[in-house]
């Protein structure tokens, strides 16, 4: 690790949604991260952390789940404590994934999105996901270790169609340019 530069070391992704209008089944967002290994970065992940899951050794976790976006601020918020992320790690994707429950869901559908990634008081991103209103996941977030050791971030909303399940597998992999 280089002293003079540390790189991100504890980042906070925050995601808000309004609930649906009264009659309306609720929509359910979700906050995803993939962690990818060292030797495979854009491959499988190695594991994947949403709710009811936190990271093996404890470092990425939800502290906030929301099933309908009901709540003051923020409604669901995971914490990624990157320096303490094991070595064998290279790689880390966040995303988040629309629930698929009565029918199908897209961005476009969701009532006043956000999305805000910050470390300490310092905003990162902002996000309100005008960009891909057809889709029904997106990625939203790159971490990537450097050679000296220090984590790097790397903005970017990039839409993705299909369900859940599929996109935790494929978020990170290599897009085409």
């Amino acid at each position: 690790m280089n002293g003079l530069n540390k790189g991100m070391r504890k980042v906070e992704v925050a995601l808000r949604w309004d609930p649906s209008p009264a009659g309306q089944p609720p929509v359910d967002l979700d906050l995803v991260a993939g962690t990818y290994p060292a030797d495979d970065p854009y491959g499988t992940p190695a594991y994947v952390v949403h709710f009811d899951s936190r990271s093996p050794d404890g470092t990425i976790y939800l502290n906030r789940d929301s099933k309908d976006g009901k709540g003051f601020g923020f409604d669901e918020v995971m914490m990624l404590e990157l320096e303490r992320l094991d070595a064998r790690y290279a790689r880390v994707v966040v995303g988040v994934a629309i629930q698929q429950h009565t029918e199908d869901r897209t961005f476009g559908d969701v009532a006043n999105p956000g999305l805000r990634i910050r470390e300490g008081y310092t905003d990162l991103a902002a996000e309100d996901f005008g960009g891909v209103p057809g889709a029904t996941a997106a990625t939203v977030a790159e971490f990537v270790r450097d050679e000296t050791g220090a984590w790097e971030f790397r903005a970017g909303v990039h839409g993705f169609e299909g369900d859940p399940a599929t996109f935790t597998r494929v978020m990170g992999a290599k897009r085409r340019p």
